[in-house]
């Protein structure tokens, strides 16, 4: 993979279905205040994308973070998240395959929901099967696509804000203090605001199991990771900020559609078809970098023992084809599922990984603290890429984890999600164990 490749991999990762659907869901609760929710996220998943580059420059591996947690908390921790994380992957690929689907087959009534699945599905099992180079360049050119729709949607809301548009009457800072004033429902509404964006950053992890396959992944990851900060502040916190200036939060349009509104108050001729190609490229980027990295997981637990070794196996251009579709059998079963239920396949998809992320990202943020410690205990300063303000920021990162999970714990549908999410980490947990005790036994025999 490109240097480009990977930079650009980078900044569109964290642009998603989440900003261009989920922040109106944030809006809704929170308010105009949904920019803190926003912010204190953005703060969160920038200190965890620094820690995880921090491990991922120093010791860049396909397994990335589940090879990280087994060098810090064991071979079980390692096997754990690395299962984990598949698995989300597997059930993400599928999800974003029917939303692209669904979207494609409500816009145009003549093609099945079942037959655009299948189509999305096959074209990116196939670019995922001819290479790396080959998937990377898909990848550069859906998040240029995207950074391209927001550029615009950015330069349209602030001349709306500035009045620089004649047909739409600038309101100023109204909006930011009328109808409620900024924090209509109060740090209630902030924090189910955060439960809902926190969310919308999943898919920035893609970078770090990329970085293994890019020629000078130390210097690459660098770069990337330096590069979170301002487009965090400026596609996210900006976009945000434009929705709740330009319009009332209370609007009932930008709760379902929050671009298309922006875009519709400014009377930009095709908004919303627009927009639904931006939102269905969004989905399929998000597809294409799940499948990648769900095949280079199951491909690093492969060569660590965890997994079969038929996973491990690598076509002569360097494609664990095997691997890839492990990766995608369940995302071609559910085309036959949007074929019998199309109005039920995606809700139960998007359930069953709500709170993966939470889980995760905990993982990355102990794995960091104990090779950080290891490290400097056995003077190694000279790390290509260092955690700020170590170990405290660490630590902050793990209170907002931990933050989130009791808010969590206070919303029925969050607090399902999480209950099934530790469980279901616990059976692997169990289940990696059981492995690797029986392994030892019947190697010491």
């Amino acid at each position: 993979m490109k240097p480009r490749q990977l930079v650009m991999m980078s900044l569109g990762g964290a642009i998603g279905a989440g900003l261009f659907v989920g922040s109106g869901a944030g809006i809704a609760v929170a308010g105009p205040a949904v920019l803190v929710s926003f912010l204190i996220a953005g703060f969160l998943v920038v200190l965890v994308m620094r820690m995880m580059g921090e491990m991922v420059a120093a010791d860049p591996d396909s397994g990335a973070f589940s090879v990280h947690a087994e060098n810090a908390m064991g071979p079980v921790a390692g096997r754990t998240i690395g299962w984990l994380y598949w698995v989300q992957v597997v059930i993400v690929v599928a999800a974003e395959a029917t939303a692209a689907a669904a979207i494609t087959a409500s816009s145009i009534p003549t093609v099945p929901q079942w037959a655009a699945a299948l189509v999305y599905m096959s074209v990116l099992t196939a670019v995922n099967l001819t290479g790396v180079s080959r998937f990377g360049e898909f990848e550069f050119w859906f998040a240029a696509l995207k950074i391209a729709a927001i550029v615009a949607f950015l330069g349209i809301g602030s001349a709306m804000i500035f009045g620089w548009i004649p047909s739409f009457d600038a309101p100023a800072l109204a909006n930011l203090t009328g109808h409620g004033g900024f924090a209509p429902n109060g740090i209630t509404g902030i924090a189910a605001g955060l439960l809902i964006v926190v969310f919308a950053f999943g898919g920035t992890e893609v970078m770090a199991i990329a970085a293994a396959e890019t020629s000078e992944p130390r210097r690459n990851v660098s770069r990337a990771v330096r590069s979170i900060v301002w487009r965090i502040l400026v596609f996210y916190i900006g976009s945000v900020l434009i929705m709740v200036t330009v319009l009332p939060w209370t609007a009932d349009e930008l709760a379902t559609g929050p671009f298309v509104a922006v875009l519709n108050a400014a009377h930009v001729p095709g908004a919303a078809a627009v927009m639904t190609v931006v939102v269905v490229i969004a989905l399929l980027s998000s597809l294409n970098a799940m499948l990648f990295s769900g095949s280079r997981m199951i491909y690093s637990l492969s060569e660590r023992g965890a997994a079969a070794k038929i996973f491990g196996r690598v076509s002569r251009n360097g494609v664990p084809r095997l691997a890839v579709l492990a990766s995608v059998t369940f995302g071609f079963l559910t085309v036959i599922l949007n074929y019998l239920a199309p109005d039920r396949v995606l809700p139960l998809l998007l359930n069953a990984v709500g709170s993966t992320i939470l889980v995760l990202w905990t993982f990355v943020t102990v794995s960091q603290i104990v090779l950080r410690r290891r490290a400097e205990k056995e003077g190694l300063s000279d790390l290509p890429l260092k955690m700020w303000g170590f170990p405290y920021l660490s630590y902050v990162a793990l209170a907002l984890l931990a933050a989130v999970a009791v808010l969590a714990l206070f919303d029925d549908a969050a607090r399902n999600q999480l209950i099934a999410t530790l469980t279901f980490t616990c059976a692997i947990t169990v289940a990696c164990w059981l492995v690797g005790r029986r392994h030892s036994v019947s190697v010491i025999g």
